[in-house]
């Protein structure tokens, strides 16, 4: 997938995927498209009657996320918007709201108002400062089981009498913050 933006890799798109609880027929906002490539994780589980709803800034990274997700053959599943997702987001309802964006606690309040009770937000950001930030404003805007992780994985060379962990490693890609709408409205 042709890119121009750092893409998330695999381990924390799946666990951005178990977090937000996303299958078939989930309704699921995201904001910052980039390439399309976690966009397209996302089309991918919400299919047959699920939709993807993505929400990115900069017409030139929808018009390359847009190619990437005909290639994959996913569109009929993805919605492209050129729209700043900070100005309020348009779909109500929604099962989870997935953000990877510089600022995401700008973002909370919207994201609140457009989930359904019960509804997810994970956020993915590459600097504890980001973190905190989301932290407060989840907790502001009444989002409960907040909790922040960060997954590495360590590979192995596998070979008799040389067993060990690789010399080489990606050591950190970003944290994980995850909240649930209650299901109730405690405000």
């Amino acid at each position: 997938m042709g890119h121009a933006t750092q893409i998330v890799y695999p381990e924390d798109a799946a666990l951005i995927v178990r977090y937000a609880g996303i299958g078939p027929g989930s309704r699921v906002v995201e904001a910052g498209t980039g390439s399309g490539a976690l966009t397209s994780v996302f089309a991918h589980f919400v299919k047959p009657t699920g939709c993807v709803y993505s929400y990115e800034i900069r017409p030139e990274f929808k018009d390359r996320a847009e190619k990437n997700i005909l290639r994959a053959g996913l569109t009929e599943w993805v919605v492209l918007k050129t729209r700043d997702i900070t100005l309020g987001i348009e779909e109500t309802d929604i099962d989870s709201v997935i953000l990877d964006m510089a600022t995401p606690w700008l973002v909370i309040e919207n994201a609140y108002n457009a989930l359904k009770g019960g509804g997810c937000l994970v956020s993915f950001s590459p600097t504890i400062e980001q973190v905190i930030l989301s932290v407060e404003a989840l907790e502001k805007s009444g989002f409960v089981n907040i909790e922040t992780v960060e997954s590495i994985v360590r590979k192995y060379k596998v070979k008799k009498g040389e067993t060990r962990p690789e010399t080489l490693m990606i050591g950190h890609t970003g944290y994980l913050t995850h909240a649930r709408k209650a299901e109730k409205s405690q405000r």
